[in-house]
């Protein structure tokens, strides 16, 4: 990449387009999931905070910062579910890498196709410590934007060879069974949970509507079943039953964050939950019997953007899928920034 100063590597929505095929989507997931179980092993090192969220009644605009004392990054990410109405994405992001030593950044890059993939990555990594050995079947309970990305994650981190699709939207799973098509993945459509959770070993719940729902009841939750929440990751917003949660061994991300954000919000704040990195560090058990009910409260947190930052810069080099981007003031004289300004006008 480009040794200038003032320029700074962004990589575009094409230009990220371009890198994960010219990768490959699965290839690029497991090599992802690689990046997010390496920071989550050296978990410790990071500056944490829960994310800082601006609520309106349309959604919710965050930043999600963290260092690692070497290295910064942090990411611009949108959630508004009336978007669609207006042929817009319920979700947008962007992202920045910096170096810690002299603050400059070293790469801007779109991340609404990133965090879908990082998402689904890290979706993939709680699930091979927490699914029931040689899982095969996953129901897929919405099917909007992230499903696809989270069916080919479990496809090619656990060996997921069957989903099961159900959304309240058939068009968006008659979208989702059409990119799906000749993956490899056996696609089922259904009419409704229930027949989505026939045989399934593995359910992500991954809808957008930003409010206190019942996507699964606990009728529905049989013993041995790993439970991927994905959806409920904001205040007000959940998508499982709370007697669900009283029967299931919760692992969550950050804690402090889950606990205002994520399924838990329903629990007393005393509810024990299990920080995933400590099962990664061996510091606490994952799935540890077959009729165990796990749940991954996922909500999203920096590290693992972070991560997927870090990815991207490590992949960048001799593609030249991005752009020097004329970002940084350099003058002739560090201390001359107004005579540089005269110059230009010169």
């Amino acid at each position: 990449m480009s040794p200038q100063l003032n320029v700074v590597p962004f990589v575009s929505v094409d230009n990220m387009m371009k890198l994960v095929l010219s990768i490959g989507i699965e290839r690029f997931l497991t090599e992802l999931a690689g990046f997010i179980e390496e920071d989550f092993r050296r978990w410790s090192v990071f500056d944490k905070t829960p994310r800082v969220a601006s609520h309106s009644a349309d959604g919710v605009i965050e930043l999600m910062p963290t260092s690692d004392g070497t290295t910064y990054g942090f990411k611009y990410v949108n959630g508004h579910p009336k978007n669609t109405r207006d042929g817009r994405q319920t979700v947008t992001a962007f992202g920045v890498l910096a170096d810690v030593g002299n603050g400059y950044p070293m790469l801007l890059t779109e991340m609404t196709i990133l965090t879908a993939l990082r998402t689904a990555a890290m979706s993939a990594v709680a699930a091979r410590y927490l699914a029931p050995v040689g899982a095969r079947t996953m129901a897929l309970i919405g099917n909007g934007a992230q499903a696809e990305f989270q069916a080919l994650a479990f496809k090619a981190l656990l060996g997921v060879d069957a989903v099961r699709l159900y959304d309240i939207d058939p068009s968006a799973t008659a979208k989702c069974v059409r990119n799906l098509a000749g993956c490899g993945i056996d696609i089922r459509s259904c009419s409704s949970i229930a027949q989505a959770m026939e045989g399934a070993q593995i359910v992500t719940t991954v809808t957008a509507d930003k409010q206190n729902a019942t996507i699964l009841t606990d009728n529905l939750v049989g013993p041995g079943l790993h439970i991927n929440g994905v959806g409920g990751d904001c205040p007000g917003k959940t998508e499982l039953h709370a007697d669900i949660l009283r029967r299931a061994d919760i692992f969550v991300e950050y804690a402090p964050q889950t606990r205002i954000e994520g399924e838990i919000q329903q629990l007393p704040v005393d509810h024990p939950v299990t920080e995933l990195w400590r099962v990664l560090r061996g510091e606490a058990e994952g799935r540890r019997d077959a009729r165990q009910i796990t749940l991954f409260d996922s909500v999203g947190f920096a590290v693992e953007d972070f991560s997927a930052l870090r990815y991207v810069r490590a992949k960048l080099a001799g593609t030249g899928f991005y752009a020097d981007l004329d970002l940084l003031a350099d003058p002739d004289e560090p201390r001359d920034l107004f005579g540089m300004l005269l110059r230009a006008g010169a």
